[in-house]
């Protein structure tokens, strides 16, 4: 039986060379190789400034810290997302507000964000205080296939918003507003921060890493100290000769520089980012041209106007047509050796947010509907076609088995 794993990154021996050269050098913290990824990733996406870092989490909670949230303020955060985007609201004491997702691409949905924003104000959210300054929001680009960059702009506008992309699956991506506009790369100054992960099962890996980018030359400056420490002068600076030993502690900072380890292997994943996200490309056309006519399952969304990342594929169960539930069927998908996921249970259906807020099942509507068929399968730039038929093979099998069509004329003979 051919196994199929969820992912498996695409190393190559150009990043074996360079982590070597690296170990070799004697310098394996933050230095020479994080400057060289910087300044090639802000290069790549197009933005003014890039500052590696040791997880997205890490961008993020660096991010909204330089944008001044401050205990007890209200950020607007998509239910459909990793912890991630919403736990580092909380560790400045800031407060989620949580929004539904769009039906067809799982992105945050701007129309439940404004009733959200009057049911905040009304009272009618009783776990969240009505008066409480809402001050940014932090839309996630679900599996790589990005948000409208103008509806993005126009709500945040709207509404005196300060706007940081959660672009964890979005390495590259890409929006356009139409087939006449130009193309948008996601981190190209689409928001006052975007930020990028570099997590084992993304486009571009490091093992663990992210990345921030800012148009801001202030806001770069500011999470630039507080990634290490509130340090003044980092330690390349400090001991590679280019400034003086000395540093002062300007603010309580944190821990967060990504390592020259890291960042030998990034250098040469960011040289083939592309070809990979194509490879991505090639399993998702292979899927969406062998389950086109599957009525058992619904597809991802896909556009003209977007060049997807293709993090993740996440089909969803058409449970009205089936005879067992997306955990039987996510059980049956790993019995038969197919690596698969789920992404996610939303934020609104996790105790802490209910116990904490009082956020229940009916908030999100849709998110919570939808969680319930979603199963993200195999997808990874280096699958072979041996691989790709293995799951195409089992998921259609699966479907045939408890089709309740099946089902119902199997009890007619």
């Amino acid at each position: 039986m051919v196994q199929v794993p969820f992912f498996r990154p695409e190393i190559g021996e150009a990043e074996i060379e360079e982590v070597v050269a690296v170990m070799r050098s004697g310098w394996l913290t933050s230095g020479p190789r994080v400057k060289r990824f910087e300044a090639e990733f802000s290069s790549f996406v197009g933005a003014q400034h890039a500052l590696a870092l040791n997880s997205c989490t890490a961008a993020l909670h660096l991010a909204i810290e330089a944008l001044h949230v401050k205990a007890g303020d209200v950020v607007i955060v998509p239910t459909m997302t990793f912890a991630a985007t919403a736990e580092v609201v909380r560790y400045l004491g800031a407060i989620p507000l949580l929004v539904d997702c769009d039906p067809s691409t799982l992105n945050i949905d701007f129309d439940d964000a404004e009733r959200k924003i009057a049911d905040l104000r009304a009272g009618r959210l009783p776990g969240l205080p009505a008066d409480a300054p809402i001050v940014g929001v932090i839309p996630v680009h679900v599996g790589g296939f990005m948000i409208a960059v103008d509806a993005m702009r126009a709500f945040a506008k709207k509404h005196g918003l300060w706007l940081v992309e959660d672009a964890a699956h979005s390495l590259p991506s890409s929006w356009r507003a139409d087939e006449s506009s130009e193309w948008i790369r996601c981190g190209h100054d689409t928001a006052d921060v975007t930020c990028f992960s570099f997590y084992a099962n993304k486009t571009l890996t490091t093992g663990e890493g992210g990345m921030a980018t800012t148009p801001s030359a202030e806001l770069a400056e500011r999470m630039q100290i507080m990634s290490l420490h509130g340090l003044s002068i980092d330690a390349w600076a400090r001991y590679s000769g280019g400034k003086s030993w000395d540093y002062k502690i300007v603010a309580p900072g944190f821990k967060y520089n990504l390592t020259d380890v890291a960042a030998a292997i990034g250098i040469h994943q960011l040289a083939r980012a592309e070809e990979m996200r194509a490879g991505r490309e090639r399993v998702a056309l292979r899927y969406f041209e062998e389950f086109s006519a599957v009525a058992e399952i619904e597809l991802p969304a896909n556009d003209a106007n977007r060049i997807h990342s293709w993090h993740l594929y996440p089909i969803r169960l058409r449970l009205e047509f089936l005879s067992i539930d997306r955990n039987a069927f996510f059980d049956a998908l790993r019995e038969e050796g197919i690596g698969c996921s789920v992404h996610w249970r939303p934020l609104h259906l996790h105790p802490y947010y209910q116990q904490t807020f009082g956020w229940q099942e009916d908030h999100c509507p849709v998110a919570t509907r939808e969680w319930e068929r979603l199963v993200s399968i195999p997808i990874f730039s280096g699958m072979s076609d041996d691989e790709i038929g293995r799951v195409v093979a089992v998921v259609r099998s699966l479907c045939a088995r408890y089709s309740r069509a099946t089902a119902s004329v199997s009890g007619r003979q």
